[in-house]
């Protein structure tokens, strides 16, 4: 499993302030200097934190390790997609206004939009990446549509593991994962991911070959530093404990 990390917060912050500290790319350069496996970014369409340039310097600066795009069917988007060319293409739907994403594509309902894209990305060379809910019925159509992977949007799973309930919710992301794996469709996963409930993924989702965590990860950072807060999650991934960088 892979750890691949959003940065939006990072531009959510410097945005907060018209200037450019935090610097979105020197902050990902670090990033992966300290083993993270790849950096994400969502460009928006209302710009609250990763803008086209921000996209753009990413790109063309972190070349040792995987990026990915997380974005809706705009064009802007897709076109910015096409000219950057990151490794990964995650297409995610979002409603206007939303806080967060919040769900996955209906692939059934949505499918005659989805497919095209989906073509065309793969055409030039991007891997390609569905967001959907844990449910192994999505699998098929999926990879009827020549999606290289699914991401599983695990924020149902995260809600239910702070209550204590999260036996029912793992289960369906267990039957995806392996839906998937049976199907030979590739497995991300990821939304509010915690070094906590990555545990029981790790343990019984083997297959997930990468997630992707921002807000926890970042908001983890606020009380023990950046690089501790990402061998945490490197060692969260791997289902081990990280060291201290405490003296």
């Amino acid at each position: 499993m892979k750890l691949s990390v959003n940065v939006n917060k990072i531009a959510l912050l410097r945005n907060s302030r018209g200037h450019d500290a935090p610097n979105v790319l020197a902050f990902s350069q670090q990033i992966v200097s300290y083993g993270a496996h790849g950096i994400t970014i969502h460009p928006r369409a209302d710009r609250r934190h990763i803008t086209p340039d921000d996209a753009r310097a990413v790109t063309r600066h972190i070349t040792t390790v995987e990026t990915n795009f997380e974005g809706d069917l705009r064009e802007e988007f897709l076109d910015l997609t096409l000219e950057l060319r990151p490794t990964q293409c995650t297409l995610v739907p979002v409603t206007p206004g939303e806080l967060t994403s919040h769900r996955g594509w209906d692939v059934v309902k949505w499918r005659f939009l989805l497919q095209p894209v989906v073509k065309r990305l793969k055409e030039e060379g991007i891997r390609t990446s569905l967001f959907v809910e844990a449910d192994p019925a999505v699998v098929p159509v999926v990879a009827e549509m020549g999606a290289d992977r699914i991401e599983i949007y695990t924020g149902p799973y995260a809600q239910a593991f702070d209550r204590g309930d999260h036996r029912a919710e793992l289960d369906k992301i267990v039957a995806t994962v392996r839906a998937a794996a049976a199907a030979g469709v590739g497995i991300n996963a990821g939304h509010d991911l915690t070094v906590e409930n990555l545990a029981p993924l790790v343990s019984e989702a083997p297959q997930i070959q990468e997630v992707s965590i921002g807000h926890h990860l970042v908001a983890r950072a606020l009380e023990v530093g950046m690089k501790q807060s990402v061998l945490d999650y490197l060692a969260a991934v791997e289902g081990r404990r990280a060291p201290s960088l405490a003296p």
